[in-house]
């Protein structure tokens, strides 16, 4: 397992370099790298390494969120509230029933298995938004209108959304039978990860203020609370509980309470996004069945596409109303677009499972990783200084 822990961070390295030098995002040479040295190609990945792969990019995810939890302003997000929630499910609900148009024509798919598979590619990936977003943040682009935080706030509440609808169509296509309980979790969700985050960030920054501990110890104490609200969530899914939102919530408190030890925190989990970042794409890289993509021809690129649009309107709709201008509106469109985290953590489930449609799902997962990952990083990347005034 070292050595493949070795080749990843070097060959990271190496490429984010490139990658640099030839301005294009560093995630698309580490999501080819990871597809490269995985089982599909040269499978020079020690088995083991690839057994945690999941449990890595939870951790990535993690600091990702936090990242994001300590960039956000309670008061810059209460100026963007309405569409903020609009963001959260507007978009999602679109591109599944796009899904569930354009699948069951070209794909042959089922209702149900189109409503699965537009479940899967519903969720928009932070691993891809929120480093952006912080970067546009730290940059002052979008800060006046709130535009980074919107996007930030509603890719959060998105993924959520997106899961507990896997969920139900995931129940409904092994069972036949419809749980109206899953859709009643989504708010209760949402409800108790904000509280739980909110409660423990008060409390944290009341501890930092009152015992004076190093900001690598102040860390280390946030990421084991982090891990803490992953794993009972994992542990207990029948109580609706969200632990990526008490994980944002609790590093938003923080920002607001204790803001200045919040910029030293904040400059230690940059650094451990160094590392986070490659492992986090090759390991995605490393996921996809190159066999699969080939295999499945380009009509599944043209689902993904046409479904990507009408998400695209969704996120249009989310934000009528708003003082946003046509450019700005456009700059949400792209940055709404990239899959990456999700769709490689649940793209592979009902395969496992035995669903009939599981292998054509796990593809098309696959191949919107890698067409709306990269062309949504390149789009962000390239646009944000020419679409959204600095401030």
């Amino acid at each position: 397992m070292l050595s493949s822990i070795a080749l990843i961070t070097l060959a990271g390295i190496v490429v984010s370099r490139l990658s640099q030098k030839i301005k294009i995002p560093s995630l698309i040479g580490l999501i080819l790298v990871g597809i490269l040295v995985g089982p599909s190609v040269l499978d020079w990945l020690d088995p083991n390494l690839l057994n945690i792969s999941a449990d890595i990019r939870q951790v990535v995810l993690i600091i990702i969120l936090t990242r994001a939890g300590l960039s956000l302003d309670l008061k810059e997000l209460k100026k963007v509230g309405r569409p903020a929630v609009l963001l959260s499910f507007v978009p999602a609900t679109f591109e599944i029933i796009g899904v569930m148009i354009f699948a069951p024509l070209f794909l042959g798919l089922s209702l149900v298995e189109s409503a699965l598979l537009g479940a899967v590619l519903g969720a928009v990936s932070p691993a891809v938004v929120a480093p952006r977003m912080i970067t546009l943040i730290q940059e002052r682009f979008g800060t006046k209108k709130g535009i980074p935080q919107l996007i930030l706030a509603g890719s959060s509440v998105d993924d959520i959304y997106a899961l507990v609808l896997f969920s139900s169509f995931l129940s409904l296509a092994q069972s036949g039978t419809f749980n109206i309980g899953s859709f009643l979790a989504i708010p209760l969700s949402i409800l108790s990860g904000v509280f739980i985050g909110f409660l423990s960030g008060h409390l944290l920054s009341l501890l930092f203020q009152t015992v004076q501990f190093k900001t690598i110890t102040q860390v280390l104490i946030m990421l084991s609370l982090s891990f803490g609200f992953v794993s009972f969530e994992d542990y207990f899914v029948n109580i609706p509980f969200s632990g990526i939102l008490a994980v944002m919530s609790m590093a938003i408190i923080l920002y607001r309470q204790i803001p200045k030890e919040s910029e030293k925190i904040s400059e230690i989990y940059n650094q451990l996004w160094v590392p986070g970042e490659i492992f986090l794409f090759v390991l995605v890289g490393a996921s996809v069945n190159v066999q699969f993509a080939f295999a499945a021809g380009l009509t599944p690129v043209f689902v993904i596409l046409l479904a990507l649009a009408v998400r695209m309107v969704g996120v249009w709709v989310s934000l009528i109303g708003t003082p946003l201008n046509s450019q700005e509106k456009l700059f949400s469109l792209i940055a709404y677009s990239p899959k990456a985290t999700v769709q490689a953590a649940i793209g592979g489930i009902p395969l496992a499972l035995g669903l009939p449609a599981g292998e054509l799902i796990l593809t098309v997962s696959v191949l919107a990783i890698l067409i709306t990952a990269p062309i949504g990083a390149f789009g962000i990347d390239s646009s944000y200084k020419k679409l959204l005034s600095h401030d």
